[in-house]
């Protein structure tokens, strides 16, 4: 009887042990499954029905340095984020701000670029819940600078720290300003941070 209690003192240090941490899931699968809408080029859409664009490419080089593969999920707006709070994607790269409504539901990556607010809000503006939402209520007069970040479940600080790392390898060595140039530089003036 006298164990008994000791191990209710030990319940509360074994708790985050139950709680699986994305990233134990990711490396597990031995994927990143990446949420994508595929309609908006340059950032990701379809050419000869297969998937390109520079998240496309982005997604593959995180994939790449978290030693995992990546798993493109083509979803429709409505399932994009939806998915990912589930856990049924782990990310999504499809131009997403951050707002306050979405830093209450996700924590996102640092951005990974700043783009035109005009660029965005030209290729997106019927449908665009994820961006900035003030962008399509009124048309900005100059041109501000938006940035966009990688959301994913609350709560997975090992992954967080993941994520970070492998973003700021590709920041580091060149690779994300070769995507831009690619990609980017012909519609706008996009500047890595």
């Amino acid at each position: 009887m006298r164990l008994l209690p000791g191990l209710i003192c030990l319940l509360p240090l074994l708790s985050p042990l139950a709680h699986a941490e994305l990233i134990d899931d990711v490396n597990d699968r031995g994927e990143l499954r990446i949420a994508v809408e595929a309609n908006t080029p340059p950032f990701n859409f379809k050419k000869d029905d297969k998937l390109t664009g520079f998240e496309v490419e982005l997604g593959q080089l995180l994939a790449s340095e978290l030693d995992v593969r990546a798993d493109f999920v083509v979803t429709d707006g409505s399932d994009l984020l939806t998915g990912v709070e589930s856990g049924k994607y782990d990310i999504a790269i499809n131009h997403i701000a951050v707002t306050p409504d979405l830093k209450d539901r996700f924590d996102f990556s640092e951005p990974y670029i700043q783009t035109s607010a005009q660029l965005l809000a030209q290729k997106d503006a019927p449908r665009s819940l994820l961006l900035v939402q003030s962008l399509n209520e009124q048309k900005p007069k100059s041109n501000p600078a938006v940035s966009l970040a990688i959301p994913f479940q609350k709560g997975n600080p090992a992954f967080h720290a993941s994520l970070e790392n492998a973003l700021q390898r590709i920041k580091d060595d060149g690779r994300l300003h070769a995507l831009e140039q690619k990609w980017l530089e012909k519609d706008t003036e996009a500047v890595s941070e």
